[in-house]
């Protein structure tokens, strides 16, 4: 019951965030359809005959399950965005599950398309976003059940469950599809690899040391 009510209030959230970044609709709604190869899109989806509309379109379960949190960074994030849920095609909003084992962490990633407003539910959490060049200034909080905290769209960002016990928290974000941008893989995870003299000259550190971060990355 008191998921519930924590998912309705952090839905309700969400309506001053979807007029900041995807475009409103035209029309009540736009089921997506998963068709590669159509001509016509709407916000990368094609719309699905209102006629053939049924209410499994504007549905998805599951949320209530914990997600797989063994593995190297120890937290797994459960995304609900227009791949998962036809129905929030050109509604511009989404949602995603984020599960923490104990110190468990969500790397500094962004958001290239969307703001987004997160809630915890179980555990602490320690969280922060950096602002843009020049000033690069560190926004930082720790967060206990109940409080919610919001990171700005395209903004590094992280969470980091400081406890000793898992950890859960719900985030809206105001996009149907915001990706997401994980920055170690971005930086020493592309394919091909980027050239490490430049990553070397570009932090500061001996080629070695990018070596080792990019055979990481790949491993």
């Amino acid at each position: 019951m008191a998921f519930c009510f924590l998912a309705a209030i952090l839905i309700a959230s969400l309506s001053p965030f979807a007029y900041a970044s995807d475009p409103s609709p035209l029309q009540d709604f736009c089921i997506a359809v998963n068709d590669s190869v159509a001509s016509v899109f709407v916000n990368g989806k094609i719309c699905k005959n209102p006629n053939m509309v049924i209410a499994e379109d504007f549905f998805f379960p599951g949320l209530n399950k914990p997600g797989y949190t063994s593995n190297p960074v120890g937290s797994m994030v459960t995304a609900v965005n227009v791949n998962q849920l036809a129905g929030l095609n050109t509604l511009g909003i989404s949602l995603a599950r984020i599960d923490f084992a104990p110190y468990g962490i969500n790397p500094p990633h962004t958001h290239p398309r969307a703001s987004e407003i997160l809630l915890v539910v179980q555990g602490t959490l320690y969280v922060g976003f950096v602002t843009s060049n020049p000033g690069n200034k560190l926004f930082t909080k720790y967060l206990y059940p109940g409080d919610v905290f919001v990171f700005p769209q395209g903004l590094i960002h992280f969470q980091f469950n400081v406890g000793k016990t898992n950890a859960l928290a719900f985030a809206g974000l105001s996009s149907q599809n915001p990706r997401v941008i994980t920055i170690a893989n971005a930086v020493f995870g592309t394919k091909p690899p980027i050239n490490p003299d430049v990553l070397a000259k570009a932090f500061q550190v001996e080629k070695k040391v990018i070596d080792y971060l990019q055979a990481q990355r790949i491993n």
